[in-house]
């Protein structure tokens, strides 16, 4: 019987995909979606849940049959794991929540090609125990989920004068409407990649001083 898990080494797994190594802010994957999807906070939320379930789907596949998968075919096995996932996801919104997967569109399917996907089943899940592989996935595909939110809340928030629908200011309020449109996308995302890299910044200066 294998040990179990180190709880802090899976604590940290998890951390890595929101913080230090958040595949938007940091790794700057997934940028597709990131741009296209986030005019508003939920249509962030409903695209990070997406992706959550094709990344966490297909790492708990791949780390289990990690050992069959021959490595000469792994990358097209991948890609028809993931591909199997975003089906079932593209379905299950198009029954449940049609407002929200016309508003997404063909960027439901093409989470197939979100290179944050492939890359986490070619860099962990396929080289790790399954928990573990959860793990990563869990904690990438949050981090990517914080990242659309983050966007997708400042661009509704300023071009939209709302949140989730719910008006924010009052009737002097004057949106920006340059938010809701691509160039919105840009803005925001550049703001935010300033931000946590001046964090980082800081955290790692705080760490060279501790290390003293």
């Amino acid at each position: 019987m294998s040990p179990p898990a180190n709880p802090k080494s899976s604590w940290d797994e998890f951390v890595k995909g929101l913080w230090r190594e958040n595949p938007v802010f940091i790794a700057v994957l997934g940028l597709c979606p990131a741009m296209a999807v986030t005019n508003s906070l939920k249509n962030g939320l409903v695209m990070g849940a997406a992706t959550m379930f094709v990344l966490v789907g297909s790492s708990l596949l791949v780390s289990l049959l990690r050992k069959v998968i021959p490595r000469a075919v792994r990358v097209p096995c991948y890609i028809i794991i993931i591909a199997t996932f975003v089906t079932t996801v593209d379905f299950v919104l198009a029954a449940l929540m049609p407002v929200a997967h016309k508003q997404l569109g063909a960027f439901i399917s093409l989470i197939v090609v979100n290179c944050l996907i492939l890359g986490r089943q070619e860099a962990f899940a396929s080289k790790n125990t399954t928990p573990m592989a959860l793990v990563d996935a869990l904690g990438m595909s949050a981090g990517f989920t914080l990242a659309l939110a983050m966007i997708g809340g400042v661009r509704e928030i300023l071009g939209s004068g709302s949140l989730l629908g719910l008006r924010l200011f009052g009737e002097s309020f004057e949106p920006w409407a340059i938010m809701i449109l691509p160039p919105g996308g840009f803005l925001s995302l550049g703001a935010l990649l300033t931000l946590f890299a001046w964090f980082k910044e800081r955290s790692e200066k705080r760490r060279e001083r501790e290390a003293v």
